[in-house]
């Protein structure tokens, strides 16, 4: 009985510590991405204004208020009514478009 134990118990012992370690390890990081997420989504919420879940309506016409320039229009009404004029108006400026690119080719081909 030559062989000593001693060794045998300490490798062991270091490598349940090692495993011990790498869980420790683990759950750190799986604190850190659910602490990381959480902190984006109050970003998030703080950048649009509130907490709160916004209505995909809400939402549409949020963005609607944004593209359409606005006469000072209050309510829904007023804003169809401004989004309709300034479609009418960008039609206009299309079609005007168009009429100066057929005038302009049709005088270079001269």
């Amino acid at each position: 009985m030559g062989i000593s134990q001693l060794p045998l118990l300490s490798f062991h012992s270091n490598r349940n510590e090692e495993t011990s370690d790498t869980k420790r390890r683990f759950k750190t990081r799986k604190q850190t991405r659910a602490r990381t997420t959480s902190v984006l989504m109050k970003r998030r919420a703080v950048r649009e204004g509130s907490r709160r879940v916004v209505n995909p309506i809400e939402k549409k016409v949020k963005t609607l208020k944004r593209l359409v320039p606005s006469n000072g229009s209050i309510g829904l009404d007023g804003l169809f009514r401004d989004t309709a004029e300034y479609i009418l108006s960008l039609q206009m400026r299309v079609q005007v478009m168009q009429i100066l690119v057929q005038v302009l080719t049709a005088s270079s081909d001269q």
